[in-house]
Order: C-alpha cells, then sequence, then structure tokens
C-alpha cells in the first residue's frame, strides 16, 4: 500500500486530451520489471490515486511510460506535472497477456481509442522477439484522425515484414483517405487461420463485445481471444471492491482475462 517515489522524466501530449509521462525511480537501485498488460497506481499527490496502464517498453523496467486521458481530478492532476516533479507509485500489479503461451501463433491486435496504450507493450514484446510469432495484425480505431495515439508508431509498424497495420476512425476529415467506421468493420475480411491465432483486445467494454463477437463468426475460439477489463480500481489489492465484475475482483484476477472467463459479465447491464 505504500507508494514508493518516482520521478518525471518527461512529459508530451499525445492528444488535445490525452497525454504521456515517462517516470524514473527517485530511489537508487534497479526496480522490479514489468510484464506487457500489467497496471501501476499512480499517486498525484494532493489529489488522488489513479489505476493506469503501462505503456512502454517492457524490456526498459527502469522507465515506466503511462498514457493516460484527462477525465477526473487525479488524471487532471498528473496532466499537471512537468520533468522533475515527483509521484507515488505501487505496482505493477495484475495479470499480464499471455505473450509465452501464445509463441508460435498469428497475433491479432485490436484497440479502440486509447485502448492501444495497454496493447502497446504486447506489440513492443512480439516485435522484438518476432521468431516467436507468426504474422502479426494490428488493428485501430479511433473518434478522429486528431485522437489516433502513437501515429508514427503506426506508420512504423506498417513498414515492418509480417505485420499488418489497418486504421479506421469514426468520422473522417478531409484530409482522411483511411477507412471511416468502427474498428469490427476491419475484422470481416481479415484473412486468418483460427486453429492457430489469438487475439488481444482493448478498448471499451461494448467496443471488446462486439470485437469478441465478430472473431467468433470468423471461428477464433473464446480461449484464443484475451481481453483487458479496465474498471475503476482503487486499492490494487481487492479490499474496496470498486473493481468488482461479478464474482471478479478485476485489480487481483485481471486485469487481463481470457475471453470464456468473463464474456458473460461482459453481456450483463450495470454490473
Amino acid at each position: 500500500m505504500m507508494p514508493i517515489p518516482w520521478r518525471v522524466a518527461e512529459r508530451w501530449d499525445e492528444t488535445a486530451d490525452t497525454f504521456t509521462v515517462a517516470l524514473e525511480p527517485s530511489r537508487p537501485g534497479e526496480p522490479p520489471g514489468f510484464k506487457p498488460g500489467q497496471f501501476n497506481m499512480l499517486y498525484a499527490f494532493g489529489a488522488g490515486e489513479s489505476a493506469l496502464s503501462i505503456s512502454g517498453d517492457p524490456s526498459l523496467p527502469g522507465r515506466r511510460l503511462h498514457t493516460v486521458r484527462k477525465v477526473g481530478t487525479v488524471t487532471s492532476a498528473l496532466a499537471r506535472l512537468r520533468p522533475g516533479d515527483q509521484v507515488g507509485l505501487r505496482g505493477p500489479f495484475g495479470t499480464s497477456w499471455p505473450m509465452t503461451d501464445l509463441k508460435g501463433r498469428d497475433l491479432i491486435f485490436v484497440a479502440g481509442g486509447i485502448g492501444l496504450a495497454p496493447l502497446r507493450p504486447a506489440i513492443y514484446h512480439a516485435l522484438r522477439f518476432r521468431a516467436d510469432y507468426g504474422s502479426i495484425r494490428i488493428l485501430v480505431g479511433a473518434r478522429s484522425p486528431a485522437d489516433l495515439l502513437y501515429a508514427a508508431e503506426l506508420a512504423n509498424w506498417q513498414e515492418i515484414p509480417g505485420v499488418f497495420r489497418e486504421v479506421t476512425v469514426d468520422r473522417g476529415t478531409a484530409a482522411w483517405n483511411g477507412h471511416v467506421g468502427v474498428v469490427t468493420k476491419l475484422i470481416p475480411p481479415l484473412p486468418l487461420d483460427p486453429g492457430n491465432s489469438a487475439a488481444l483486445i482493448c478498448g471499451p467494454e461494448i467496443m471488446m463485445r462486439y470485437t469478441a463477437t465478430a472473431l467468433r463468426e470468423k471461428g477464433l475460439p473464446a480461449a484464443a481471444i484475451h481481453v483487458t477489463m479496465e474498471r475503476n480500481m482503487k486499492c490494487a489489492l481487492a479490499h474496496c471492491g470498486h473493481c468488482q465484475i461479478g464474482p471478479h475482483f478485476i485489480c487481483r484476477e485481471g486485469p487481463v482475462y481470457p475471453l470464456d472467463r468473463i464474456a458473460f459479465w461482459l453481456t450483463q447491464r450495470e454490473v
């Protein structure tokens, strides 16, 4: 429960309402590493604490990146941080994307909006250990071209052999030449081998539900579909109950789940 002080090394805007903060330890010694999909609790002094997925490279444990959307008191306080400021950090917590278990498979990453941030460490891992995986498909949806995260990386990923990247937006502009529509529209024409593929999905719960349905219609089994639940976590230790969905405590058992464990609760209203 005790936060450890970390120093803000860098901070930059990603979109009009989203920013990334790069943290480094304030105390000497190598910090514990993290696995793709895990989250930290960041404490903004005088404002409170927020659960935030780690969005940086897992091969660089001493530099924690968090991409944050300003939606409340704590995230607005984090948005005001500048290099040299300090935050409190607890973690890493939670389950991770099962990258070891997915070796040898084709990977499909599907992100909605800021959902690309929790997926990015898994994409970094798959690209670093490229020989361990088959084809890599990255499907990204955003509200508009101005809301796309990591535009430079999205462009670079498209140039890597064996990597297919497609982007769509809900509302295009005169300068936009890509797809327009929800990200699930990118799935029906997608070639995939259902018996040797796995999907990793992050976005709003309704987006994950429809994405999973589209993938199931392509023949992908529920056990091969993995989602991360971005619920309202407060303590990270399953004590407070804020993250509970049915019998599941997301901060302890998640945030990453195989679809067959969580699918029922994704369809229940007001749970």
